[in-house]
């Protein structure tokens, strides 16, 4: 019971704001089906890519800056250590966090993930519950400059 009332409030909360961006890079098309159902019913905006450059090439034409990005770590063209890297050395995205979403999870492959500028990892096959978790650690933050604005107001 409190559980779903806790998922309630929560829902609520993304409904009274503007709904954050979630993007979602992999070549599974199973999985970008999952995660954006699982995602828009928690009340996200999602997009999904079938790999890396697709999806840099929708930011680097004008779409909007993302607040999460799920990224496949094995994907044509761009692996997700390419996106990330990439991602990081744009101003533009200081503020997007990046969750690797992959069957490589290594002590290796996590190590080179951070060294790219994830910030978080869940294994594939991943369950609802993961995913929904990670949407709401990075999507409900509070950034420190809107605390300081509401102690200010």
């Amino acid at each position: 019971m409190l559980a779903v009332r806790k998922e309630m409030l929560e829902q609520s909360y993304i409904q009274q704001q503007e709904a954050p961006l979630i993007l979602i890079a992999d070549d599974s098309q199973m999985v970008c089906l999952i995660l954006e159902f699982t995602l828009r019913r928690a009340g996200y905006n999602v997009r999904s890519f079938a790999d890396g450059f697709s999806m840099l090439r929708w930011l680097h034409d004008g779409g909007p800056v993302p607040r999460l990005i799920f990224l496949d770590l094995i994907m044509p063209r761009m692996d997700g250590y390419q996106v990330a890297r990439w991602l990081r050395k744009q101003p533009t995205f200081d503020n997007t966090k990046l969750v690797m979403h992959s069957r490589c999870n290594g002590i290796l492959e996590r190590l080179k993930g951070r060294l790219a500028g994830v910030q978080a990892w869940i294994s594939k096959p991943s369950t609802t519950q993961e995913i929904l978790y990670m949407a709401w650690r990075y999507c409900m933050e509070v950034s420190p400059k809107k605390c300081e604005e509401r102690r200010t107001s």
